[in-house]
């Protein structure tokens, strides 16, 4: 929850009742006045037409309720409030269509990851040392379809140091820095809120596991999958081929009232225990 939502119905115990807003689209939701911060590890936000991991840091120990500012909450007359929060709303994501490679994922056998067909997705979380008491210094994405390994592809993006391209298929720091640089976006916030080392601190104090099969009420998953912001003409917004017009909930619940995911044989061990690695 870096963004700091407000749609939770009790923080700390209380209910979030105060300027208490219900949604227009969807019954059960509504917004109040306090927000929830804490650190989140996006390992798997995918549908069958793209996907991404995303770390997001914070300045916190443990999950902080907020309110305004501090929950980064926009104000139109501050066009930096969003960044003045103490969690990275942006996060640290890596999607290979942002950088061009449009046939890594997708569904069909066109794809090399094929989403219509059953595949186990690894993370590795990499320390500077080796060792589970090093810093975490990179997170690393595996995938295991029909007997093959397929690592992420290399994405190439000009150095934000020396300014020659340089190859990145893992989440480091200096990725974070020169995507951040390459999609002209002033604020890193991965990195003032500690970057992978406090990153790696908060998986230390315990994270909990969350699985879910959801639509987006806020922005129609259009960050997953399609041009965002929609009004966008930067290359590096293009997320998925989906039209901005899609994935209005209303639509989705109506047109794929099916729709469904299976998470299963869910494993965590140390580096290349948990898959047969070639």
């Amino acid at each position: 929850m870096p963004s700091a939502p407000h749609d939770i119905k009790f923080i700390n115990g209380q209910a979030n009742v105060v300027n208490w807003v219900p949604s227009e689209t969807d019954a059960n939701a509504g917004t109040g006045l306090y927000g929830s911060c804490c650190f989140e590890n996006d390992i798997w936000e995918a549908n069958a037409i793209s996907q991404a991991y995303t770390p997001h840091t914070c300045s916190t120990v443990g999950q902080v309720q907020c309110t305004g500012v501090s929950c980064g909450d926009i104000d139109d007359t501050n066009p930096n409030s969003r960044y003045e929060g103490m969690c990275d709303k942006d996060g640290c994501d890596l999607n290979p269509y942002r950088y061009g490679v449009t046939d890594f994922y997708g569904p069909g056998p066109e794809f090399t990851v094929n989403s219509l067909l059953p595949m186990t997705v690894v993370t590795q979380f990499l320390t500077t040392d080796g060792t589970d008491a090093g810093d975490l210094s990179e997170i690393k994405r595996i995938y295991i379809q029909n007997n093959n390994i397929f690592f992420t592809p290399a994405l190439t993006i000009p150095s934000l140091t020396t300014g020659e391209d340089v190859t990145y298929n893992t989440i480091t720091d200096e990725f974070c820095a020169d995507s951040r640089a390459a999609f002209n976006e002033t604020h890193n916030g991965f990195k003032d809120h500690g970057g992978m080392r406090a990153m790696g601190q908060s998986m230390d104090r315990g994270h909990v596991l969350v699985m879910s099969l959801w639509d987006d009420h806020y922005a129609n998953m259009l960050w997953l999958d399609s041009t965002y912001p929609v009004d966008s003409t930067k290359a590096s917004d293009i997320r998925g081929p989906c039209a901005t017009t899609t994935g209005v909930p209303s639509d989705v619940e109506v047109n794929t009232p099916d729709s469904n995911v299976i998470f299963s044989d869910i494993k965590i061990g140390n580096i290349g225990t948990t898959f047969l690695q070639q």
